[in-house]
């Protein structure tokens, strides 16, 4: 039991703990004393009394202090153990929050590399900052043990996070999505709501790109839904970062934005960018047919998806049209480019047949637009004159 008054004041409480509890007796002045009381805390009715002479913490309680006593937490640690202590090195094993933060960089970066080519990855500034997977507890009740793990929705999030047509749309818009997650297919209510309404939610946008939801799964929780299903989803959830409501405008920005994905693809089908012995365009589940004619694919994606809103893709057909052909005219561009690196001569170079070359034409890098998107539909149809032709010799 110590005594104190209205006028103890912090530094002889400490002093009186020292010599009560602890069995040190010293003088305040002394060495000894002033750098014994740094180990030990003194808290009282939750706050921290400080060793300072000028420190009253009784004052206007002592008539208190007669009826009950003042209960006081004393906090200490033995010298020698600080001492031992701040001897030691730190522990090699441990890791702190920065080398954590480093090691899950190049984790995420290492799971990249494995989608697609070690070079295709999300864009350092326009990109998905966070992926999201539902987990076991998410679905309440798993309907099958064939359902997918948590780790595999991650993986799927990140291929299309990095998927190589996504990053040239989030480039070409300069868009920031918070998080990229997936919708819970069972306990969703907006999904529920709109089902009941005779519709299916697949995905949806929250505040404009904050945050936007896939549905992954299958209905039955059995397995993903397919790939190329759920990349158009995403298109269509990121063309709602700009408009709001189904109307002629937010289709017109969708197909323009599925336009830019598709020829990414078309584009890098015809580099020498292979991945586990295949190109970019088989690892996103798309065919040479799509490929080839990336207008009439969209148009007639278009059809069954804007009849639900009682629109028709007739009504938007040239500005996506313009933009098939702008962005082929940059595929064509390229190619000539290359072409030129390739021969060694920035003179017009006459391209041979093979290859993803152009025959029988020569060019020079003067074309506009409009003819090179021109000459690269030449091309197409060539082409796809030639592999029917093969196919009724066989």
């Amino acid at each position: 039991m110590i005594k104190v008054s209205a006028t103890t004041n912090g530094r002889d409480l400490h002093q009186k703990t020292l010599n009560a509890v602890f069995g040190v007796s010293h003088n305040s002045d002394g060495e000894d004393g002033a750098s014994t009381t740094e180990f030990i805390k003194l808290l009282f009715k939750g706050k921290r009394i400080p060793s300072q002479p000028d420190i009253f913490p009784f004052e206007g309680l002592a008539d208190k202090a007669k009826k009950k006593p003042m209960k006081i937490m004393v906090m200490a640690t033995n010298i020698s153990a600080i001492q031992e202590l701040s001897q030691k090195r730190s522990d090699p094993t441990i890791r702190g929050f920065d080398q954590e933060k480093k090691i899950d960089e190049r984790r995420k970066a290492a799971n990249s590399q494995k989608y697609w080519a070690d070079a295709m990855m999300q864009h350092k500034d326009y990109k998905f900052c966070r992926l999201q997977a539902c987990t076991d507890h998410s679905f309440g009740h798993r309907s099958t043990e064939s359902t997918p793990h948590e780790f595999q929705a991650m993986q799927l999030l990140e291929k299309m996070a990095t998927d190589p047509g996504v990053v040239a749309i989030m480039k070409e818009r300069e868009l920031v999505v918070g998080t990229l997650g997936e919708m819970d297919p069972i306990d969703d209510r907006i999904m529920q709501k709109t089902e009941s309404h005779g519709g299916c939610l697949l995905g949806y946008n929250t505040n404009r790109g904050l945050r936007i939801d896939i549905k992954l799964r299958t209905d039955d929780l059995s397995g993903f839904r397919p790939y190329p299903e759920l990349v158009g989803t995403l298109i269509h959830e990121l063309s709602h970062n700009w408009v709001g409501e189904h109307n002629l405008l937010f289709w017109t920005n969708y197909a323009q934005m599925r336009a830019e994905y598709l020829c990414t693809h078309g584009r890098l089908r015809k580099s020498a960018v292979i991945v586990r012995g295949k190109k970019t365009a088989e690892l996103a589940g798309l065919n040479e047919r799509v490929l080839d004619n990336i207008y009439g694919f969209i148009m007639n994606e278009l059809v069954r998806d804007m009849a639900q809103h009682g629109l028709h893709p007739n009504m938007i057909a040239d500005p996506i049209r313009q933009r098939v052909q702008e962005l082929e005219a940059e595929t064509a561009k390229m190619e000539i480019q290359q072409g030129h690196r390739l021969g060694g001569s920035s003179t017009p170079q006459t391209l041979g047949t093979a290859g993803n070359s152009v025959s029988n034409h020569t060019i020079s890098g003067g074309m506009s637009a409009r003819e090179l998107g021109l000459l690269a539909a030449e091309r197409r149809a060539r082409e796809q004159k030639e592999k029917e032709k093969k196919k009724r010799n066989i």
